[in-house]
């Protein structure tokens, strides 16, 4: 299976994205993280999520 790269880095964006998202919630639950690490991390994966949809976006438009 041949992936290009645009698609591959899109993927990897998605990927640590919801990665940041079940990471803090799991780690909220079981009281293992301060909230300002919790809020820089939620800001990494939403920055990924953003980047991805930039990506996408650009795509259709091409």
């Amino acid at each position: 299976m041949k992936m290009n790269f645009k698609a591959l880095i899109n993927l990897v964006f998605k990927a640590v994205g919801l990665a940041m998202g079940v990471a803090v919630t799991v780690l909220s639950i079981i009281g293992e993280v301060e909230p300002s690490s919790a809020f820089i991390m939620l800001g990494i994966g939403l920055t990924c999520f953003g980047i991805s949809q930039f990506t996408l976006s650009n795509e259709n438009n091409d």
